[in-house]
């Protein structure tokens, strides 16, 4: 009977611990709330509930410190599932590595509400104590409200029972690789191996051994093929990638078959291939030193991936993400953005996108200093602008010829990456998803000093 099971809903706001209330009462099950960790405290003792709904981020403690001190005191009578309106795939396996069995997404969903409840207290009855890493949460959604993320989640959901080949293309620091995490957890192949592949990882004398070998014979570390096999082989960034690496991945992909580097006979690859390219590469491969032949082989399914400044309005909410998800993994401080600072985050352009974002929000945590965010501070951690910046805002660029105007704005879009990259050129190549040789004359013939 669910009437004598007891559901403690551990959560700061008022309004969300009545609505589940409400829900759970309604199901007969008895209801107990708090709306801080003093008060769980004490209901645990008094009551000692079968299940606790425990929100990750309250004002004196946070959920996953109560969740570690629980561990030891009811980890033999009572199953914890965690609650967080920013979830992230980092606070969830985190959550799940401390003991919870389940993890929630607010807005609750009332069906996933009850399912998750029922799931837990049936074939949960005790807080999970083992530590398994392996032991995974499902993988979250695209962070956002905006049109642009509920249209990519939209299209990333859309080619999971798909087969065919993914092309996302977005600019460096946008989020693909995630989106391609995310489509992965969501497929019929979330059990078999995510492998990740970028022209970093393929030296050129080696690339036969480092594609194809089987390690069968040698016993040496399978190759990417073999060691994707079954699951799905992310190319991370085409543009990274040598002439022979992409002339054999083209030949991959077309044919469905390799060669093992033994020479034992063609073999069926059975992976699915998600590949990223930035715009400009993807409008030009030849440009940018990208078979054509390569992209139109992946480009069955294209997906854009917006950059920061196309969603300004989910700034706010990227912030409380990553706060969290800091706070929580890396027992930092907790801090926040006030309404100045956040009005200042969503009016700045991202050149990094969301990487830069999550970066920006980790050096901040890390320094000391009040637990709002000053905008003189805020001032202080982002990028100087440049000179070439303000000339280009200042100039209407739509007064000069085609050629010149763009000229113009890649010589001050590349200076002022390259001045976030710390003037490291490979860093920059990886930014920008450019092949290295190619943005070397590019640097040159636009004036720009990368030996400074």
């Amino acid at each position: 009977m669910t009437a004598s099971k007891k559901i403690l809903v551990v959560d700061d706001e008022a309004d969300i611990r009545t609505l589940i209330d409400e829900i759970l009462s309604d199901e007969g099950y008895q209801v107990l709330t708090a709306g801080n960790a003093a008060e769980a405290r004490s209901q645990v003792n008094a009551a000692q509930p079968d299940l606790i709904l425990l929100d990750i981020w309250m004002p004196d403690t946070d959920g996953i410190t109560l969740l570690k001190e629980w561990r030891a005191d009811i980890g033999q009578g009572c199953a914890v599932v965690m609650m967080s309106g920013h979830g992230t795939v980092e606070t969830a396996v985190e959550a799940t590595r401390h003991g919870a069995v389940d993890f929630i997404e607010k807005p609750v969903s009332i069906a996933k509400l009850l399912l998750t409840v029922e799931k837990a207290l049936q074939n949960s009855p005790k807080l999970n104590i083992q530590e398994n890493p392996a032991r995974l949460p499902p993988m979250l959604a695209p962070i956002g409200k905006s049109r642009r993320i509920a249209e990519l989640r939209r299209r990333l959901e859309d080619a999971v029972p798909l087969a065919s080949p993914v092309l996302l293309v977005g600019e460096s620091g946008t989020g693909r690789e995630a989106g391609a995490h995310y489509l992965h957890a969501l497929s019929a192949r979330c059990e078999q191996p995510f492998v990740t592949l970028s022209g970093d990882d393929l030296p050129a004398d080696l690339i036969t051994h480092a594609l194809f070998d089987t390690g069968a014979q040698t016993g040496a570390e399978p190759g990417f093929i073999a060691r994707a096999a079954g699951g799905l082989l992310f190319l991370r960034n085409l543009e990274s990638l040598g002439a022979e690496a992409q002339r054999m991945l083209a030949d991959i992909v077309e044919r469905g078959t390799y060669s093992p580097a033994d020479g034992s006979g063609r073999r069926e690859t059975n992976i699915r291939f998600i590949a990223s390219i930035t715009p400009p590469a993807f409008a030009d491969p030849a440009g940018h030193g990208v078979r054509g032949d390569l992209v139109e082989q992946l480009a069955i399914t294209t997906i854009q991936v917006p950059a920061l400044r196309e969603y300004p309005e989910d700034v706010p909410e990227l912030l409380r993400v990553f706060v969290e998800q800091f706070v929580d993994a890396n027992e930092l401080a907790f801090r926040r953005f006030g309404v100045a600072a956040q009005n200042r985050l969503r009016h700045y352009p991202w050149p990094g996108n969301v990487r830069e974002l999550r970066a920006l929000v980790r050096r901040l945590l890390t320094a000391s200093g009040p637990e709002e965010i000053p905008l003189d501070e805020l001032e202080r951690a982002l990028p100087p602008a440049l000179v070439q910046d303000v000339a280009l805002l200042e100039q209407d660029l739509l007064s000069l010829p085609l050629r010149e105007a763009r000229e113009q704005f890649e010589k001050a879009y590349l200076t002022q990456q390259l001045a976030l990259c710390d003037g490291k050129v490979g860093r920059l190549a990886q930014r920008v998803g450019m092949e290295r040789t190619h943005l070397y004359r590019k640097l040159r013939a636009l004036g720009i000093n990368f030996r400074r």
